[in-house]
Parts: structure tokens; sequence; C-alpha cells
């Protein structure tokens, strides 16, 4: 009796515990239901709410301008073989002083009403504003260029320094990097002198001689001249980003980006010393081994990456400008920030957007084949991330080495990052609204300059350093800087020229004599 009643109770259990499940399931995908469609929302309240940032402005007037005689003069100039030397300050001086004779020719205006003043072989120009109360502004460019890689002359299609005018481009090493912009400028003033424009602020404009070798000679020299002189700078112009086309996945417009930063940059030298030997007796531990072993640590433990900073300034950018589900995915990364993060790391060119890079570049160990030697180094070069330091970086590497016998060492030259500049300035306003001007249709997006420019040197100078070229550039053109082939079209060349033409007008109110 006392059994069946057991029976009956645990049945009886059963299926009230049954009938709880079949209750409690419905209640459940009603919950994961109300999840989803709660989800759902926020992401399309976020993804709608990111509403474009990109300026609205009327296209600026085409500029009148002898386009074939523009070409000639920025043809004439690719032709000085101005390569600077990092340990020879006279090399090539020559070239710099042709090329220096030619632009006092080939712009009469400018350097009868600008004062010009040589500072080595760099050059500093001085415009006179009719407001002496408004801080002066600075616009950079370089006389350098960098040489051709040897053996790789016949690649080009045009000779590298023979500044040729074909199919609608000028071809010549320079033509981008960066006689395009020294030459652009010149014009844009030349043209403002001519129509008896006079600037209310001051303008600088600062042509270093040694950029590509790391500017300490020419930029270093010059901004040390204006701060000696009590000069507070309103805002910096230099080289850095482009006008890209076609280069941003899943963008179907132009997009400028302008550098708001750039990279730091050090070399840290690996040394290890240990007592060679003949290689038929290796021991358990070999100087190149060591080394190998921490090079691969280095290389498999990089620094961390991060969605943040300016990563993330760019990204809610462009997240409006983006369709389906990309637009859902960057202006959701509380979301979707891990995932493309790790998709974004498996690119070179956007890993480094993310995080501080490490490079191992160089290596020397050994000189015969059965000899173990005694000396094993290396270098490492790492691209830093603002917000990162030189400290940090060289405590990285003594922790992931782990080797009291490796000594470390930095490299000369070493720099920081730069801080950010911000994109709230009317400074800023008036670099975007001239982009939209002259490039009608181009989204203007904030970016990190990835190397360096001359522009780092004047930092104590400006809060408001901005690192642009207006070149525009396509994804098979990325390979001509500092590369085979290098150009500019004419067309690209003469919105350079209106770009700085009308940034100058835009940039603050002017007078007219």
């Amino acid at each position: 009796m006392n059994q069946s009643k057991q029976g009956t109770e645990e049945k009886s259990g059963q299926v009230r515990a049954q009938g709880a499940r079949r209750r409690l399931l419905p209640r459940l995908l009603a919950g994961l239901l109300v999840a989803v469609l709660a989800l759902a929302g926020v992401l399309a309240f976020n993804t709608l709410r990111s509403e474009s940032r990109q300026l609205r402005v009327a296209p600026a007037p085409p500029l009148a301008l002898d386009e074939a005689a523009a070409a000639g003069r920025l043809a004439a100039a690719l032709r000085w073989r101005t390569i600077a030397s990092a340990s020879d300050a006279e090399a090539n001086a020559d070239q710099f002083a042709g090329l220096q004779a030619q632009l006092a020719q080939a712009f009469p205006r400018l350097h009868a009403a600008l004062k010009r003043e040589v500072v080595g072989h760099s050059l500093l120009y001085t415009w006179q504003g009719s407001d002496a109360a408004a801080q002066p502004a600075l616009w950079m460019a370089h006389q350098d260029v960098v040489p051709v890689a040897p053996g790789t002359e016949a690649d080009w299609q045009q000779p590298p320094f023979d500044g040729v005018l074909k199919d609608g481009f000028i071809w010549g090493r320079g033509a981008w990097d960066d006689k395009g912009s020294l030459l652009a400028q010149m014009e844009a003033v030349e043209t403002l002198l001519a129509a008896g424009f006079a600037p209310r602020q001051t303008l600088y404009l600062a042509y270093g001689a040694d950029e590509e070798v790391g500017g300490g000679r020419g930029a270093v020299a010059l901004a040390a001249l204006l701060k000696s002189r009590g000069v507070r700078l309103d805002y910096v112009l230099d080289e850095g980003m482009l006008v890209t086309e076609g280069i941003l996945a899943g963008l179907d417009k132009p997009a400028a980006l302008i550098g708001v930063a750039e990279k730091g940059y050090v070399s840290v030298d690996l040394a290890l010393a240990t007592a060679p030997g003949h290689s038929s007796m290796p021991p358990r531990a070999s100087a190149i081994g060591m080394l190998s072993t921490a090079l691969a640590r280095l290389e498999r433990n990089q620094l961390p990456a991060s969605m943040g900073g300016m990563a993330q300034e760019m990204f809610a950018t462009l997240a409006p400008e983006m369709g389906g589900l990309q637009r859902v995915a960057l202006a959701n990364l509380w979301l979707f920030g891990p995932l493309l993060q790790r998709q974004l790391e498996q690119s070179a060119s956007t890993n480094a957007m993310l995080r501080s890079t490490t490079a191992l570049t160089i290596v020397h160990a050994g000189n015969k084949d059965n000899v173990l030697p005694g000396v094993a180094d290396a270098t490492v070069n790492f691209r830093l991330l603002p917000g990162d330091s030189v400290a940090g970086v060289l405590e990285h590497v003594r922790r992931t080495v782990d080797n009291e016998a490796i000594r470390l060492s930095v490299q000369p030259g070493q720099s920081e990052p730069s801080a950010v500049s911000r994109t709230d300035t009317p400074q800023y306003r008036a670099l975007n609204r001239t982009v939209r001007r002259v490039f009608p249709g181009t989204l203007v997006v904030p970016g990190l300059v990835l190397g360096a420019t001359d522009s780092r040197h004047f930092a104590a100078l400006s809060d408001n350093i901005y690192k642009f070229s207006p070149v525009r550039a396509g994804p098979a053109d990325l390979a001509r800087f500092h590369g085979t082939n290098e150009r500019i079209a004419v067309k690209n060349y003469l919105e350079m020229i209106g770009f700085y033409y009308d940034l100058l007008q835009n940039g603050g109110a002017e007078t007219r004599r």
C-alpha cells in the first residue's frame, strides 16, 4: 500500500514537473523574443541616430589658371635631384640651389611681396597679415625627395627626374611627395597676389630640405627660429593623408582623410654577446638561437590593439555614410567592436591604425658557415599610437624578451606620438569646408598618420596641427608613394592649387588693396 502510494506521488510529481516545464518554455521563448526585439531596437536606434557629420557647402567656382603653364612649372621643379643625406648637410647642395633659383623666377610676385629667409637649405617665407593681433598660420611642404631604388630605374614609364608631361599626368620623383604641395601653395599665393588679395592673418611658408631623413636640420631649425621670435601659430598644415578613392571598403564616395595626429617612432636595438666557437660543438643555447627566440616573442606578443581613440572618431564619422550591415556595425561598436577589431587586425594597413606596431627590420649575426658567432644583434622598429610612449615600449620589450643577457638600447631620432588635434575647432572646420568646396561630394574624415612628418617639430608652437595633402589616390596609386612611377594628374594638380587658394580665403576675413 505504501509503495503504491509512493508510486502515485512520483507520477503526480512528474506530471506537475512536465506541466511546469511546458508552462516555462513559452515564457522563456517570450523573454528571448523580447530580448531580441530590444536588441534590434537598440541597434536600429543607434544606427538611425548616427547622422552625417559632413558640412553642407556650395562648390567652389573654378579657379582660372593657365593649366599648361602651371603644370610646366611643377615639371621643371621635378628635374632637380634634391635628395637629402642624413650625414652630409651639403649633399646635392647645387640641386637645392637650382630649385630655389627656379622658384624665384617662376613666382616673381611671391618673391617680391613675401619676406624670404634661408636656413641651411630650407626656406621660410613670411606674408605679413593686416591684423597684427591675429595669430599667424603655417603651411608646410618639403623640397627634398627620396632616391630611386637602385635597379628600378628601367621600371619607370618616364625617367624619374625628367619632369615629363604626358597622358594628362606630371611624371617624376616628388610629384606627389612633396613638391606638388610646395608648388601648389606657391601657385595659390602668386594667384592671390595678382588678384590684389592681402591676408588678415600672417601666413608662413616653411619648406624644409631634409624631411625624408628626419628634418633635424630643416624643420627643427625653422621651428626653433619661430619660437625664438615668440611666434604662436593659429594652425599648422603639412603633408599627410589624402583624398582616397575606392580604398575604404564599403564606401562609394571619395574620402578626404585629415590627419589630426601622427604616430611616434622608436627603434630598439637588441644585442647579445657569447663566446664564439666551432660549429662542430654547438652549445645548447647559441647567440643566434637566443636572439631569434627574443624576436619571435616580440612578434607573437604585439602591443594591444584598441578600437578607441582616433579609430573610434574615424569610425563614428564614417558610420552614417556607410550602407547596410556596415553602417549597423560601425554605429554599434559596443556590440560589434571586437568582431570588427579582429577583422581589421588581418590587414597590415588597418591593423596599424589600431595599435603600436612591431616591425623586425634588421638582423646581423655570423660571417662563416662553420663558426658560431660571438655577437648577434637586431633592430626592431615601433610606430606608437597616441597614448603610448617610448618608455612604455622599452618596458614592453624588456618584459617580453625576458633575457638579461640581451642588451637593449634605443636608437637616436625617436619621437613620441603627437598630440591629437581637435576636430571641433574653427581651424579644422575651415579645412573641412575647403575640402568640401574644392572636392564636391567628398567626405571629410579625421585620421591617424602612420608615418612621420616635419609638422611634429612644431608641436610647441600650436595646438592645431593638421596633416593633409589634397592629392587624389586610388588603390593602384599607393604603391607610387616612395615607389616607382610617381606622378600627379594635371587636373588634380589644379585642384591642389584651388585648395590652397580657397583655404586662405576661407581661413579668415581678407582685405583687398
